[in-house]
């Protein structure tokens, strides 16, 4: 089960050639569930540059696995918590948003698929957090 984040769809979605967006298309037809979580859906669909592609962007996406923090508030302070760790440790995350999504891939298990240098530092501290290996 895999959880794909953010820097992957916008890649895909410009059809960029990326290790990670090659990944992504071996992965969706496969037998492999492929999911999103709601702030990388709410990420995703902010960039859609007209309704209709909203609308388009919309449908595909509800169509894909959706994982959810377990607990609203608990899985949000663990997520501040990983953002703490990575400032202590010297790597400040540039966003908060991948810390929670970071949290949900360790709750459920998953593997995540990513472009981002911000998840190799929160695997640092968090070796919990299991990054697909694209590259």
């Amino acid at each position: 089960m895999y959880l794909v984040d953010t820097s992957v769809w916008v890649d895909y979605l410009r059809a960029k050639a990326t290790p990670q967006v090659r990944a992504l298309k071996e992965l969706l037809p496969g037998d492999q569930i492929v999911g999103v979580a709601p702030i990388i859906l709410q990420e995703v669909l902010q960039g859609a540059d007209s309704d209709e592609r909203f609308e388009r962007w919309w449908k595909f996406f509800g169509g894909l696995c959706c994982y959810t923090p377990r607990d609203p508030v608990t899985s949000h302070v663990e997520a501040a918590r990983l953002y703490q760790s990575c400032r202590r440790a010297g790597k400040t995350p540039r966003s908060s948003n991948d810390c929670l999504i970071a949290r949900i891939a360790i709750e459920h298990g998953l593997l995540l698929l990513h472009d981002d240098r911000d998840f190799e530092a929160i695997a640092a501290v968090a070796p919990e957090l299991r990054l697909y290996p694209a590259r």
